[in-house]
């Protein structure tokens, strides 16, 4: 059974959609662990956030243009939508470290940040292999693997928070960026309940 025909238009758009959530993720790790040039690496993340939402824009005129869709127009509307929302919160993550003219970048952070290139890793391997829906349900399960360690890892920096001699309004700049963080994970767990209910439906 194929869900997606290898040379279909939506196939295309989602794998690029996943690439490009990658690559800024690949960014955001490198801007976390080597704390240098921030507003550049920044900048460039912000790129990959714009060619995000041009590429949502071509799912969705391609789906008002299209009669008979790969699977249903619901699950179409949602994975996108579920991609974007990842590339949009690494991108949140990002901004946040020059909206809180953040100095210094946490440990917690860099695993964090470790952690959502990790999910990325899976969501372009899962959208690459949407037409292999016995792989879906493996990749699935990662993602939701990777969210309960990223929630994990949240709670405790944010315990760390309040362990640590830290200035309030410091310590009220780095839950939100933990929390941010570790939302980009929750989203990509949405991208694999979606994942999973086209597999589901095509069964």
């Amino acid at each position: 059974m194929q869900l997606i025909p290898r040379d279909g238009k939506f196939y295309d758009l989602f794998n690029e959609q996943a690439k490009n959530i990658h690559q800024a993720a690949q960014q955001l790790v490198v801007l976390f662990r080597d704390f240098r040039e921030v507003e550049k690496r920044v900048a460039e993340i912000k790129s990959a956030e714009h060619k995000g939402d041009q590429i949502t824009r071509s799912v969705m005129t391609k789906l008002n243009q299209t009669f008979i869709t790969p699977f249903d127009r619901e699950d179409i509307h949602a994975l996108s939508s579920a991609l974007d929302d990842v590339m949009d919160l690494v991108d949140a993550a990002a901004s946040r470290l020059i909206t809180y003219k953040v100095k210094f970048v946490t440990p917690g952070a860099v695993q964090l940040a470790d952690v959502i290139l990790r999910g990325s890793e899976i969501l372009v391997k899962a959208v690459s292999e949407l037409n292999k829906p016995q792989n879906i349900l493996k990749y699935c399960e990662q993602l939701n693997q990777i969210e309960e360690e990223s929630d994990r890892i949240k709670g405790e920096c944010i315990a760390k928070l309040f362990e640590d001699s830290m200035e309030a309004i410091e310590i009220i700049k780095w839950k939100e960026i933990y929390e941010v963080l570790e939302a980009a994970t929750d989203k990509c767990e949405d991208v694999s309940d979606v994942l999973a209910a086209v597999v589901l439906k095509g069964s």
